[in-house]
C-alpha cells in the first residue's frame, strides 16, 4: 500500500523536494517528502533572546539555559525545533562558539612548536584545557588525559598500544552486549589478532547487564573488563567503582565508556578507581572532531606509541627513535588545538552550572518523559523502569507496535520539527538480544524542557495516529 504524506500548509521552503520511501516492519511503504536545505540561519540576537518561563515558581534550568543555545531558537520544517537526540551529540553554547572564534581570529599556531606569541598563546590555551579535563574528572595530573578524535579513537588507541603489548592467546576480555560498536569492534581486531578471548555478559530481568552474571565470568584468565557507565540505548547506570574492585581483585584491568555519563553527572575517575576511562567533547557542549583518553600514568608510561609522527618523540635517528613521556607519546602530529580549547570553555560552562545541578535536573526531568511515554499505546520502553533503588539516565529507547522506528522519526521531523533518533544507535548486538532491529530514541540534555517533552508526547501521538490510521 503506498499513500502521499500531506503536505502542511506551515511548510513554506521553496527548496526542492524529493520522495524517499521508508519501509515499515509490515512491509508497507509511506511516501515521505524530504526537505534539503543548503543552510539553516540563525540571527545573532536569538543568542540573547528572551524564553518563555513557566507560569508558576521559578525557572527551571532547562529554561535558564536555553537562551545560552543559539541553534535552539529557529523553526524547522515550519514547527518550533525541539532538539531531544543529545545522546548522539549536544548543542553548543554561544561561549563555546566564541572561544573557536576567538582562537582563529586572535591566536591560531601550532601548538608546542613555536617561540612566538602565537604559539605560546596556543600552547597555553591547549595546555589549560587539559588541565580542565583532568579536573573535571579528578585526575591526579594532567599528564594522565590525553587528547584523541574521539572516544572511538581512545578505545582504540588502549587496544593497539596496551593490549597488543599485554594480552595473549586464551586471555579473556569480558564485555556486556549493551556495550556501544566502539567499545566491541577494536576488541575484535585485538582477539584476531593475538588470540584473546571475549566474553559477553547479557541483561537481567530489569534489562540491565547482569552484574551477579560479570562476576561469575571473573577469573585469574580476565585481563581486562570493558563496560560502558551509561547505556545509550538501556538508560542504565552501571555501578562501575565495584566493577574495577571485582575486575582488580583478579588482576584485570577496566576500560570505561563515560561517553554518557561525563557529560551529566560527577564522574571521579579517583573514586571510581578505573584503569582507563574514554570520553567525547561533541556530547558535552563542546566541538567535534576532539575527545580524550583517561589512564592511570603507570599504565600509560609503559605503553608504546600508538602513532608515529611529529610531536611524540624525543630523539629520531636514522635506524631508531626514542619517544616522549605521556601524553605527548599519544598525541602524534598536529593536534585538534582549536577544538581542544572548546573543551575546555565547555568545562568551564559546565562547571559553572554544577554537574550535581545538571544531574538533579535531568534525573526529574528523565522520569518526566518515561511517565509521559508510557501514555503512548502499545509502546515498548526498553531499559528498567525507574525506581527509588534503580535510576535511569535522561533517554528512553522504544518502539510502537507495528510502526518502523525510522517513520517514526522522519514524521517527528518532517511534520513536527521535532529531532530523534532511530536506528540501532551503534549497538547492533542489544537490539538483536532485545528481538529488535531498531529503535527510536529520545535522549535529553539540560537545556530541555517538560513543555519540550509535552511538545514531543503530542507529537508522537499524532504520529502514532497517523499511521495507526492506514490499519
Amino acid at each position: 500500500m503506498e499513500v502521499l504524506l500531506p503536505k502542511l500548509p506551515s511548510f513554506k521552503f521553496s527548496s526542492p523536494i524529493c520522495c524517499c520511501s521508508i519501509s515499515t516492519r509490515s512491509s508497507s511503504y509511506v511516501k515521505f517528502g524530504f526537505r534539503r536545505f543548503s543552510s539553516l540561519s540563525v540571527c545573532a540576537s536569538t543568542v540573547n533572546e528572551a524564553v518563555a518561563e513557566p507560569s508558576l515558581g521559578s525557572p527551571s534550568l532547562g529554561h535558564t539555559t536555553r537562551p545560552h543555545f543559539p541553534i535552539l531558537h529557529q523553526e524547522v520544517n515550519g514547527s518550533k525545533l525541539v532538539y531531544l537526540d543529545n545522546a548522539a551529540t549536544s548543542q553548543k553554547p554561544t561561549v563555546v562558539l566564541k572561544t573557536l572564534q576567538s582562537y582563529y581570529e586572535a591566536y591560531n599556531s601550532n601548538v608546542h612548536r613555536g617561540i612566538h606569541f602565537l604559539s605560546a598563546k596556543a600552547t597555553d590555551q591547549y595546555e589549560a584545557a587539559r588541565r580542565k579535563v583532568a579536573s573535571f574528572i579528578n585526575a591526579s595530573d594532567s599528564s594522565e588525559i590525553v587528547f584523541t578524535r574521539n572516544a572511538t579513537e581512545a578505545i582504540n588507541l588502549v587496544a593497539y598500544s596496551w593490549g597488543l603489548s599485554n594480552l595473549k592467546r586464551d586471555d579473556e576480555i569480558i564485555l556486556t552486549v549493551a556495550e556501544h560498536h566502539s567499545a566491541i569492534v577494536p576488541w575484535q581486531l585485538l582477539a584476531q589478532k593475538v588470540g584473546a578471548v571475549l566474553k559477553f555478559v547479557n541483561l537481567n530481568q530489569y534489562e540491565i547487564p547482569d552484574m551477579d552474571k560479570l562476576k561469575e565470568l571473573l577469573s585469574r584468565k580476565t585481563k581486562l573488563v570493558v563496560v560502558h557507565h551509561v547505556s545509550n540505548v538501556l538508560a542504565s547506570v552501571l555501578p562501575v567503582r565495584d566493577i574495577a574492585n571485582w575486575a582488580h581483585d583478579v588482576g584485570a584491568k577496566v576500560l570505561v565508556d563515560a561517553c554518557q555519563s561525563v557529560p551529566h553527572m560527577t564522574v571521579d575517575v579517583h573514586s571510581l578507581n578505573v584503569d582507563f576511562l574514554v570520553a567525547s567533547s561533541h556530547k558535552m557542549c563542546g566541538p567535534t572532531g576532539v575527545g580524550f583518553l583517561y589512564g592511570k600514568i603507570d599504565l600509560l608510561s609503559s605503553m608504546p606509541p600508538f602513532l608515529g609522527g611529529g610531536e611524540m618523540i624525543s630523539d629520531v635517528f636514522l635506524d631508531h627513535s626514542t619517544y616522549a613521556e605521556p601524553p605527548s607519546r599519544f598525541e602524534a602530529g598536529t593536534p585538534a588545538i582549536g577544538e581542544a580549547i572548546g573543551l575546555g570553555a565547555a568545562i568551564d560552562y559546565l562547571s559553572g552550572i554544577g554537574m550535581q545541578t545538571i544531574h538533579d535536573y535531568e534525573v526529574e526531568l528523565g522520569r518526566y518523559l518515561y511517565e509521559r511515554l508510557l501514555s503512548i499505546p502499545n509502546i515498548r520502553i526498553y531499559g528498567p523502569a525507574p525506581s527509588e533503588k534503580i535510576k535511569r539516565a535522561a533517554l528512553c529507547s522504544f518502539n510502537v507496535e507495528n510502526i518502523h522506528a525510522t517513520d517514526l522519526a522522519t514524521f517527528l521531523d518532517q511534520q513536527h520539527g521535532v529531532a530523534i533518533r532511530s536506528g540501532h544507535h551503534c549497538a547492533q548486538p542489544l537490539h538483536r538480544y532485545l528481538g529488535v532491529n531498531a529503535s527510536a530514541r529520545v535522549s535529553l540534555y539540560f537545556y530541555n524542557t517538560k513543555e519540550d517533552v509535552d511538545n514531543f508526547i503530542q507529537a508522537l501521538n499524532d504520529t502514532v495516529n497517523f499511521f495507526n490510521s492506514f490499519k
